[in-house]
């Protein structure tokens, strides 16, 4: 036997290993496969042009990209914050704030883009389930489903109290009802439709799913508990 053999790789750390290098190859995927879109707004993005850059679904996209080091700076720099104050999982927890909140408003931000005719055209509302659904496409799919993934996904691994799926169900379909009825009091010429509710709300729960085994199941610190009320003296 070798004593000077090195010993294998935790199960854990290979698994996370094959977590990261599967979502570096996806990643590199999509860009590869949007490149020729995106590159469109590049050059109205890098003059800082509103027109054609943050007015546009590539145009955001480009941006979030864009902005995923300084993304990442920020969950080092707040875990960083939170393991200096003996705060655990203090990674995840970070990951999951930055995570929600980068990976879900920029598809806010084009669900409330307005269409052709803003405060012209009449308000629509679309309230029978499943009308919609067949004229999405796959693109228009996709995309809702995309809307509130980021916010399914990491919920659940920075709040114990949303670790599980009817919660979630009832996070997603909450915001898309909020989203909606945004669309029509704002007169923005979108249709305010349930089904987008429905794929939104399933777009949440599938991506909960994935990060199931990351979920947040351990109980609150002492500190964060609520501290009971005290007994008057007898």
């Amino acid at each position: 036997m070798n004593a000077n053999a090195p010993l294998p790789a935790p199960p854990g750390r290979t698994r996370r290993i094959v977590v990261l290098v599967l979502a570096v190859l996806g990643l590199a995927g999509a860009l590869f496969v949007l490149r020729r879109p995106l590159m469109m707004s590049a050059p109205r993005c890098a003059a800082g042009r509103w027109h054609g850059c943050y007015d546009t679904f590539n145009g955001v996209v480009l941006m979030t990209l864009v902005a995923l080091p300084a993304a990442a700076l920020v969950v080092w720099a707040l875990a960083r914050r939170r393991r200096a104050a003996g705060v655990s999982p203090a990674w995840r927890m970070s990951l999951a704030e930055v995570g929600m909140v980068h990976g879900t408003v920029p598809f806010l931000w084009m669900t409330m883009m307005p269409g052709a005719a803003p405060g012209v055209a009449p308000r629509r509302v679309s309230l029978v389930p499943l009308r919609d659904l067949v004229t999405m496409g796959s693109g228009g799919i996709v995309g809702n489903l995309l809307v509130f993934a980021a916010l399914g996904f990491f919920a659940p691994m920075r709040f114990r109290a949303l670790t599980s799926v009817p919660r979630i169900l009832a996070l997603g379909a909450g915001c898309s009802v909020l989203v909606e009825v945004a669309q029509y009091v704002l007169w923005l010429d979108r249709v305010s439709s349930v089904d987008d509710v429905l794929v939104n709300a399933a777009g949440a729960v599938l991506a909960a799913l994935a990060s199931r085994r990351w979920w947040r199941t351990t109980p609150e610190a002492p500190s964060e508990l609520p501290r009971p009320a005290l007994e008057p003296a007898g």
